[in-house]
């Protein structure tokens, strides 16, 4: 492995033994079991209350890509007058966008599969989704090589989510 795919690689493993790490700490240290009825509708209501939470990055980006347009020359995007930090940030907001789509989802199928006891993971992964974003925001600015432990651990966390609805679902 060149050097590059070996940074990638240990920031992807960081990132996805980050994400359990902290899933698990937060479902079953710091969230409550949520104090929900047990039918379809208030897990769903519960899991996009999650949702909305975890779409808080998106907006923030969103926001700064807009006033970094209005600020510069790339107010018309037509001019192709993005920097390079503009450009990370449409970049990421774009990848955000599509994994805001995966998570969504995935946690409202989850919601409706889980044990009510654990339901909590819900509100453990959407933190922990705003968290990885934040950090592969970060990182991208940073070096690019350097996203990867915030695109794994929510790129896999989606996986993850959608591998045990698919257990559930088909066993």
């Amino acid at each position: 492995m060149k050097h590059e795919q070996k940074v990638v690689a240990a920031g992807a493993a960081s990132g996805v033994i980050g994400m359990l790490a902290l899933v698990t700490f937060l479902t079953f240290h710091i969230l409550p079991t949520p104090g929900i009825a047990d039918t379809i509708a208030a897990r769903l209501t519960y899991a996009l209350a999650a949702n909305v939470f975890a779409m808080l990055p998106l907006f923030i980006m969103f926001a700064t890509i807009g006033n970094e347009r209005f600020l510069s020359e790339a107010i018309d995007p037509l001019r192709h007058a993005e920097n390079r930090t503009m450009e990370i940030n449409a970049r990421v907001s774009q990848n955000t966008l599509e994994q805001n789509f995966f998570f969504l989802i995935g946690t409202l199928a989850l919601s409706t599969v889980v044990p009510v006891q654990y339901l909590q993971i819900i509100w453990a992964c959407a933190i922990t989704f705003a968290l990885g974003r934040f950090l592969f925001w970060a990182g991208y600015h940073k070096n690019p090589l350097y996203r990867a432990p915030g695109l794994s651990s929510v790129a896999y966390m989606n996986l993850f989510i959608i591998l045990y609805v698919l257990y559930h679902v088909l066993v």
